[in-house]
């Protein structure tokens, strides 16, 4: 994690790979294997195999995928007025202005049994940022809206928020 003098809050948080990590890596284990049969050993696989062309671009392929999916991270700012959710990784990012938030409230939550699990989430309870952890901060907006967002450090997110939002 880094602080800045223009960044009041920054915090990174990679997501937790425990439980999805066996699901992502296993297309790209199978074309692997796949690609070891076919091209590296010289049996073809099934009555009309694909071209090893194709086995080792579809393996590259997948294993680019895999590897972008587990680099992704949830990055909160509190800067330049601007409270900013981004998926790093992707290309989702969020933008609130600190004037448009009336509270924000630090909060312990379940993730799977609430929202459904980590990710963005919309749903009755507003708009969701959860990558891990249980604590986060809800805030309100002024249009009436919530948003939860989840922090490994909630007291000083949400400080930071309410002390820039005046300034």
């Amino acid at each position: 994690m880094r602080q800045e003098a223009a960044h009041p809050f920054y915090e990174s948080q990679h997501f937790s790979l425990r439980r999805i990590a066996p699901a992502l890596v296993t297309p790209p284990r199978i074309m692997l294997g796949l690609l070891l049969w076919q091209v590296v050993l010289g049996h073809p696989w099934g009555k009309h195999p694909i071209s090893n062309a194709n086995v080792i671009g579809w393996t590259i392929f997948l294993w680019a995928i895999f590897l972008r999916l587990i680099t992704v991270r949830l990055v909160t700012e509190a800067r330049d007025g601007m409270l900013v959710i981004s998926l790093r990784g992707f290309w989702r990012s969020r933008r609130i202005a600190l004037n448009e938030i009336r509270s924000a409230e630090v909060i312990r939550y379940d993730p799977g049994r609430d929202y459904g699990g980590y990710g963005i989430r919309t749903g009755p309870f507003g708009k969701t940022y959860i990558a891990g952890g249980t604590r986060g901060v809800r805030l309100k907006l002024a249009n009436g809206a919530t948003v939860i967002v989840g922090s490994d450090q909630p007291d000083r997110l949400a400080a930071a928020l309410l002390v820039n939002r005046v300034s």
